[in-house]
């Protein structure tokens, strides 16, 4: 159960290949994209589920939630999988009451859970519900791990997985870019949370500074950014090449990436794709990002907010010689490779169904 199609296709593709492999059926409950079918391609089969992400009507909340109960009880899985805040509450209170096993993977915290408020009580109330019965809980980040243990939702089946890992054999280890132009990318949904102010902020100082400086972004609109990033793209401020399927290709021809998010991340994919081609990292300094860069060996860390912070990371990077920001690239491939390698998640998820299998 998933809020998205990437959320699957993108960072849980191999686990769906080495569960079908195993000769497990493998339903997925998204929204329609365009990645399911080919996900069903591979042999899964796919049921239609409306989320709204951001959505607070209750009726639409109650919904859901009767659409999962729904589904698994047509279906009657062996266990259930969940990624993201709506699917792993929802069908986890549904795979409770259903007594189905049930695990779930802590993606971030989301907004609401991590600013105080009436919002964070209730989301932490129906986490608790929702977890009371459940198999396994895997988190991505050390913080996320802590507020559920301060706040009693943590059962004594948890796990620590590094993030949603990366795939080393489809990220290669790219050489590194020469050419006189210095360029920078910003991969991620455009909103606010994830730094975009600050990295257009950054763009306009460093490119009247240093002109040969190049400034890409790639990534939907998620908040209402359309009209002014094409505005700076006309202007030259910024590249802006919306959605791209394959990052690869961007990533081979810059020199750094630039990830300034302050959104509660469980751990950046963004970050791990990009080390993982070889390339220098400059992130903020909270959990999510932190744990991909070690300062001055493969990148920066920098405040969250703090533009002047950012200006400054990017301005020792550019001043940097050709061959230590070469070193900073290798450094993260190295990085990835002893610490977040994508068999290691697959292997873990095999390890617990093959588990819960034996004890079913």
């Amino acid at each position: 159960m998933v809020n998205h199609d990437v959320v699957i296709y993108n960072f849980r593709l191999e686990i769906v290949k080495a569960f079908i492999s195993e000769g497990y059926q493998v339903y997925i409950s998204s929204p329609y994209g365009e990645r399911i079918d080919e996900l069903v391609k591979l042999g899964c089969i796919y049921i239609k589920t409306e989320v709204n992400r951001h959505g607070k009507n209750m009726f639409q909340e109650l919904a859901l939630m009767k659409h999962y109960r729904t589904i698994l009880k047509d279906v009657r899985p062996d266990v259930v999988l969940t990624y993201t805040i709506k699917p792993n509450i929802y069908g986890g209170f549904v795979a409770s009451m259903l007594k189905i096993p049930y695990i779930a993977n802590i993606t971030g915290l989301g907004t609401a859970v991590e600013e105080k408020g009436l919002m964070q009580r209730l989301t932490v109330l129906l986490y608790k519900i929702a977890f009371r019965k459940i198999d396994t809980i895997y988190f991505q980040n050390r913080v996320n791990q802590l507020f559920f243990e301060n706040q009693n939702i943590y059962p004594e089946t948890h796990k620590m997985l590094p993030g949603s890992g990366v795939n080393l054999n489809h990220f290669k280890l790219q050489e590194y870019p020469q050419k006189e132009s210095i360029e920078f990318v910003f991969i991620s949904r455009i909103m606010k949370s994830k730094g975009i102010e600050e990295y257009l902020a950054a763009a306009k100082h460093i490119r009247n500074k240093y002109p040969q400086s190049v400034f890409h972004i790639l990534g939907f609109c998620e908040e209402d950014y359309e009209a002014r990033l094409k505005q700076l793209h006309n202007e030259g401020i910024v590249k802006y090449h919306g959605m791209q399927r394959d990052i690869r290709p961007f990533l081979e021809k810059v020199h750094c990436t630039v990830h300034p998010s302050f959104y509660p991340e469980g751990l950046s994919n963004v970050l791990l794709e990009s080390a993982a081609c070889g390339r220098p990292l400059i992130t903020t300094d909270r959990p999510g990002c932190r744990e991909v860069v070690e300062e001055g060996y493969n990148g920066y860390l920098v405040e969250t907010r703090n533009i002047t912070a950012l200006i400054e990371a990017i301005e020792r990077f550019i001043d940097l010689s050709y061959e230590k920001k070469v070193k900073l690239g290798e450094n993260s491939r190295k990085k990835v490779e002893s610490e977040y390698d994508r068999t290691i998640v697959v292997n873990s998820y095999l390890a617990q169904i093959s588990r819960i299998g034996e004890e079913v």
